[in-house]
């Protein structure tokens, strides 16, 4: 992975040192909140309801022992604990101290991190497929790109202050794993005729309360010709994109509002200035970049104890069956470690979790974890011979939900529990339901199915690409959840459709329960996933299911 160079160091340290002095500004009065508060999110510190958040960059999701140990560290000296991990595979801190933010990112910067970007009407934090480097079905390693991009955005002086905030995603997989068509720019690294590697460009992709899957600009960029096309990009972004309404300020309503020939016509005349003027990153750099995430010396050695413990061991087995993914190397697997037990938070991490999260990277999986978007911590390099003990450790830490891709791994945004702009609670109702289907036993009968919940119409939990997605409002000063169904985050992007009135809270889990098992009376046979039966059966079997005399337990409001 790439480690910091003294650029860097210096770079970051000079940052902490310069909001050092504006958090003590604030503390003493010479600043007040309103002349605080922007300085403040350029260091990714919010107010949250109750307290003040940090949200710490994680680029493009990847961290080794030491950094996820300092994480832990700082859990248990200036938070409560734990820390929770978020859809851009960064982690938040949900009650550190004003007077004690400066020396946090300073034990930060002494693992080469920070919280730079992670706010602000600028570029966000770029995120990755998290299977990077190991997939099976990769393309090429799409983080030296991430990398690549990261330093070119990072205080990049014309687009510190752009309409709005601006967000980033790629993946080297045609299995689209970051959810690239619901970003500003996502890019999906592809090779053309020739063989040649280079870039699928998507422009315009967004969730929030005007849900869009992004358009192809290019179908298919140089490599080489990459920052200059997306200095092209944000170019027209920055000059066209609406200042006057922030709720219009995103790209994707540029794209919509001007049409998508012509805002490609728009890229590419300013694609042309600037190949003519850019200094693009030297050779050296692209080496030095590209050497950082050479893969790891891998050992072959021929063992049949994987095996053996799936033969041996039921737990294991259903363990491996959703919590292990293919690898490029046969010899190894790709382990996915789930923040999802039953009646847990989703993404919620503690300290002590973390400690053994790192012990386990640095013993079986080459010093090296990911944190996912749909709020997991995957160990993506780990010797199949491995896996059996790795397991029983992740068993004593409380860490083998083996519930991947199931209905009770479930995105959820923190809510009205912490956030100041939610309008409902997320939290309680992933406990819920997570609680009930494990009552119920139909999980694995149920098989792959993607719940996404959001608190308010800014869509942090993603509702609009879930297969079931959930968006809890305020109704009269009661919480009330709308559903929507068929939504999709990969290379077959969708926006869910809306099934009617929302729910109240306690209506909320039976109406789920009722789609579910609609769903399997409904299905072909076992094979033929709740997304794939619903796009053929289309919305209205389920709607009449909740809304109708049917599904008499849920009662819309």
């Amino acid at each position: 992975m790439y480690i910091y160079n003294n650029f860097d160091e210096a770079f970051v340290r000079n940052r902490v040192a310069e909001f050092r002095d504006q958090v003590q500004r604030r503390i003493d009065g010479s600043l007040t909140e309103d002349e605080f508060k922007p300085l403040r999110l350029k260091n990714g510190l919010y107010l949250q309801l109750h307290a003040y958040m940090l949200r710490v960059a994680i680029p493009y999701g990847t961290l080794n022992s030491a950094q996820m140990r300092q994480l832990a560290l700082i859990a248990e000296r200036f938070d409560k604990g734990y820390g929770h991990f978020t859809t851009r595979q960064n982690i938040q801190f949900n009650w550190p101290r004003l007077k004690d933010v400066p020396e946090i990112l300073d034990l930060l910067a002494d693992v080469g991190m920070h919280a730079i970007q992670t706010s602000g009407n600028c570029i966000r934090n770029v995120t990755a497929d998290h299977f990077a480097g190991a997939a099976a079905d990769e393309i090429e390693d799409p983080r030296p790109t991430a990398e690549l991009l990261r330093q070119w955005s990072t205080d990049h002086p014309e687009f510190q202050y752009l309409p709005r905030k601006f967000k980033i995603a790629i993946t080297g997989s045609p299995n689209d794993r970051a959810v690239t068509k619901a970003h500003d720019i996502g890019l999906r690294m592809l090779r053309n005729e020739a063989g040649e590697p280079g870039y699928e460009v998507i422009v315009g992709g967004g969730l929030g309360r005007t849900p869009m899957v992004g358009k192809i600009v290019r179908a298919f960029l140089p490599k080489a010709d990459l920052l200059p096309y997306l200095e092209a990009i944000l170019q027209v972004y920055n000059v066209s994109g609406r200042r006057d309404n922030k709720y219009k300020a995103r790209i994707k309503i540029l794209v919509h509002e001007t049409g998508l020939d012509e805002i490609k016509e728009q890229i590419e005349a300013a694609f042309e200035r600037q190949k003519r003027d850019f200094a693009g990153p030297s050779a050296d750099l692209v080496a030095e970049i590209e050497a950082a995430f050479a893969p790891p010396v891998f050992d072959n050695a021929r063992s049949l104890a994987f095996e053996q413990a799936q033969a041996d061991d039921a737990g294991f087995r259903a363990f491996v069956e959703t919590n292990v993914a293919e690898h490029k190397n046969p010899a190894y697997g790709i382990v996915s470690v789930s923040l999802k037990p039953v009646g847990g938070t989703p993404g919620d991490a503690t300290a002590d979790q973390m400690r053994v999260l790192a012990d386990l990277a640095e013993r079986y999986g080459h010093d090296e974890l990911r944190i996912s978007h749909e709020q997991n911590v995957i160990l993506p390099h780990v010797r199949k011979a491995d896996i059996p003990a790795l397991h029983q450790q992740l068993r004593e830490a409380g860490l083998a939900t083996a519930n991947i891709g199931l209905v009770s791994d479930i995105i959820a945004c923190p809510g009205m529990d912490y956030c100041a702009l939610a309008t409902a609670r997320s939290i309680p109702v992933a406990q819920e339901i997570s609680r009930r289907f494990d009552e119920l036993k139909l999980e694995r009968d149920i098989g792959p199915l993607k719940i996404k919940i959001s608190g308010c119409i800014n869509a942090c939990g993603h509702h609009h690409v879930g297969h079931i997605g959930i968006l809890g409002l305020d109704k009269a000063g009661r919480e009330n959840y709308q559903i929507t169904l068929g939504g999709d985050g990969t290379e077959s992007a969708a926006i869910g459709e809306r099934t009617g009135p929302g729910f109240d809270a306690e209506d909320l889990v039976p109406a789920i329960e009722t789609i579910i098992e609609t769903y399997l009376e409904l299905r072909e046979d076992a094979s033929e996933t709740f997304l794939a039966a619903y796009r053929r059966l289309g919305a209205e079997p389920f709607k009449q299911a909740i809304h109708g005399d049917r599904g008499g337990r849920a009662r819309a409001a």
